[in-house]
């Protein structure tokens, strides 16, 4: 009851200054009254939304999402226009104060607002809400290509030149336009890579958010090394309420088998040897392990039978288990794979030059390539979205990795 309770009063005070900003630049009546009943309205639906349809036995659904992108694409607007009209207030009440020492009486203790900062602050709120709003219309499936070349001394000669087409974060029970998911299946398949590596996170929580998908997914071509993919955190259905622990093992089993339906061999804690002339490296895929999440990855065990000095690529959904285990790890494990940041869905990326996230306060690593002593990991921006129904500067990603054997290059 309680976090309704600071729900709401956050929620009237946002609304009393926003409605304040408004006020100032305008006086015209039905405009006024326009704004007040659609802002009700707004306030009403996701009072009723969060108040019914968040529930953690069917966990994230259409309506969940459209909810909480309508939440963010009104209040971050109206938050940024309240902090404008609260500094306003500041100023104004040190100026009343600073009139009653200097003995003026013939004015009241607040000067009225002055139009010029409402203006500013409704310019700069268009800002994110236009961002906001572009994100979820047209950013959520603006695919891009990222590519990139990683050099390794030790990399089998056969191995030169071997590139890997990578995708993370599916999250099948958000997609919603099959026409974009077809465009991005063909930027995969037009890359032409040897490998195509997916890690992880194919499904919100329910198996069945893919069986609209399966069809979609099944059309990436399978190439000359294979389609391999590992699980990811959302993969294990840990973040709903389950009638049964039957019902629960029955979905990470139904998820498990999706895999095999569009064509991708799971790595569970295992790993298999690609071959190529006299040469092959060891590609590792272990199960889900994260700070903070599940940990079900076991290294040890998923390098079983690997050599300490056999070129090995690691799938591994979390970055941090490259951060806190394997960046440092007694066997060199050149390359690793990750997603599940989604670079927070929310940022600004030059690329080359800029890029900055809220995730990157959590994650060290969270976008792109980053190396320690000539190990890399590669964090895929992911190619589904999650919680937000959008992206805003980060945009969803194809990544194509080319190795080379050469001196290191970081």
């Amino acid at each position: 009851m309680l976090r309704w309770i600071l729900f709401a009063v956050f929620v009237l005070i946002v609304e009393l200054y926003a409605f304040q900003a408004v006020k100032t630049l305008t006086k015209i009546r039905w405009v006024l009254i326009a704004y007040q009943v659609l802002s009700l309205v707004i306030v009403v639906y996701m009072f009723y939304s969060f108040a019914t349809q968040f529930d953690r036995s069917v966990g994230q659904t259409k309506h969940t999402l459209f909810t909480i992108g309508l939440f963010l694409i009104t209040y971050i607007p109206k938050m940024l226009l309240m902090v404008f009209m609260f500094g306003e207030d500041i100023i104004r009440v040190i100026g009343g104060f600073l009139k009653e020492f200097a003995g003026t009486t013939d004015e009241s203790f607040l000067t009225t607002r002055r139009k010029f900062v409402s203006q500013i602050a409704l310019g700069v709120a268009a800002i994110p809400f236009l961002s906001l709003l572009y994100g979820m219309t047209k950013g959520k499936y603006n695919y891009k290509l990222h590519k990139q070349t990683i050099y390794f001394p030790d990399l089998p000669d056969s191995f030169d030149g071997l590139t890997i087409t990578q995708i993370s974060d599916v999250h099948s029970g958000s997609l919603d336009n099959h026409h974009e998911i077809e465009h991005a299946i063909n930027m995969i398949n037009e890359q032409k890579s040897d490998i195509v590596l997916f890690t992880g996170d194919i499904v919100n929580t329910h198996a069945r958010e893919m069986n609209p998908w399966i069809e979609a997914f099944r059309k990436i071509e399978t190439p000359a090394f294979g389609k391999y993919s590992v699980l990811g955190n959302h993969d294990y259905g840990e973040y709903v309420t389950w009638p049964s622990q039957k019902d629960k093992n029955e979905n990470f089993e139904a998820i498990k088998d999706l895999h095999k339906q569009i064509d991708f061999k799971l790595l569970l804690n295992e790993n298999v040897k690609l071959k190529k002339g006299n040469d092959e490296i060891a590609l590792i895929g272990v199960e889900n392990w994260g700070v903070g999440f599940k940990q079900a990855g076991d290294l040890a065990k998923a390098s079983e039978g690997v050599k300490d000095n056999d070129f090995k690529i690691l799938m591994s959904h979390d970055p941090s288990h490259w951060e806190h285990e394997v960046k440092t790890h007694k066997s060199n494990y050149h390359l690793t794979l990750s997603g599940h940041t989604h670079g927070s869905q929310f940022g600004i990326e030059i690329p080359g030059y800029f890029k900055w996230s809220p995730i990157q306060y959590r994650y060290k690593q969270w976008a792109g390539l980053y190396e320690n002593l000539g190990r890399y990991v590669y964090v895929n921006r992911g190619f589904g979205f999650h919680a937000y129904p959008g992206r805003v500067g980060i945009w969803p990603e194809i990544t194509v990795i080319e190795l080379k054997k050469a001196s290191n290059v970081a």
